[in-house]
């Protein structure tokens, strides 16, 4: 049995190279929902066993400061098994796997992490999975991938090794259709769907990226991975409510309520007719509200901590 199935409540997951002691003190000075400490494609070879034992004192370190932690591991058995080891602890939330290729390579590295979990004395199932799918195996298994295992906790398209393996641009023509498959893959697992259309190497243009990140929302994506900190306070209120919408979302409501006593299962409003789904779509604005609330009180209680 899995201790806890409940979703992480994420919107922005900032990488943290595990070699950088600069972007290690530059992170906790983030407000980002999640820090993701790299040992991937930001640290070089002859750094990864480096890198490798750094991993519990910054965790433990940015668990500190109130935020939660996910460590990107290598693809390579030899190296996934050694960073496994490393990164089960109480700090650690999740893992993110890279170019995953089907349901057998989840449930294995789940079973390793139920070993380490019992051998630390921890609550089986407390690290949770972030699946990355990067290749063109990956594609047709997503939506497999997705519910293979209780540990998953979101799916995200890796876009520039996709983009490698199907032999495509990196542009919203390739990227549109994966994407849109892993939302709807994550909403049928109950997972969470990380990302948006584009590359996440595309940080310069800050207009561009929020308007990738405000397409990515109404696709129906709740969070992303930042590489640069820049990103992460975009990424935070794109995928926010706004003022507006949760102004909006209250007077419907209000409006469905009224109208549900008269005896109306759809009214008009605002020149709009409105029945159920629409007044659903509201209530998860107000409830999402409450979430954001809840995260940004924990990123200023955090900020005030010692390191």
């Amino acid at each position: 049995m899995y201790s806890d199935n409940r979703l992480p409540q994420w919107r922005s997951l900032l990488f943290v190279p595990a070699t950088s002691d600069r972007f290690i003190e530059s992170a906790v000075r983030q407000l980002a929902d999640a820090l993701l400490i790299d040992l991937e494609d930001s640290v070089a070879p002859e750094q990864k066993e480096v890198a490798r034992t750094r991993v519990g004192d910054i965790a433990d370190r940015f668990k500190r400061y109130g935020y939660d932690v996910v460590v990107r591991v290598n693809r390579p058995w030899r190296l996934l098994v050694r960073d496994l080891e490393a990164s089960v602890c109480q700090s650690v939330n999740a893992v993110t796997l890279p170019k995953v290729p089907d349901v057998g390579h989840v449930r294995a590295v789940s079973e390793i992490l139920s070993d380490l979990e019992a051998a630390a004395g921890m609550a089986i199932g407390l690290t949770r999975i972030i699946a990355m799918v990067e290749d063109a195996e990956g594609l047709e298994n997503m939506a497999r991938i997705a519910t293979a295992d209780q540990r998953l906790c979101g799916i995200i398209v890796g876009a520039e090794d996709l983009a490698v393996s199907m032999r495509m641009a990196v542009d919203e023509d390739g990227l549109y259709v994966p994407n849109v498959l892993a939302v709807a893959a994550a909403r049928r697992a109950g997972i969470i769907p990380i990302g948006f259309v584009g590359s996440v190497a595309d940080f310069a243009d800050a207009d561009a990226f929020r308007a990738r990140i405000r397409r990515a929302r109404r696709l129906g994506f709740d969070a992303a991975f930042c590489i640069h900190p820049r990103q992460v306070a975009i990424v935070n209120e794109e995928f926010s409510p706004s003022m507006d919408e949760v102004h909006h979302a209250k007077l419907l409501i209000d409006e469905y309520e009224r109208s549900r006593e008269n005896g109306k299962a759809a009214f008009r409003y605002k020149d709009r007719m409105v029945d159920l789904p629409v007044v659903e779509q509201a209530r998860r604005v107000l409830a999402q509200n409450e979430v954001v609330k809840a995260m940004d009180r924990r990123h200023l209680s955090g900020r005030n901590k010692p390191a």
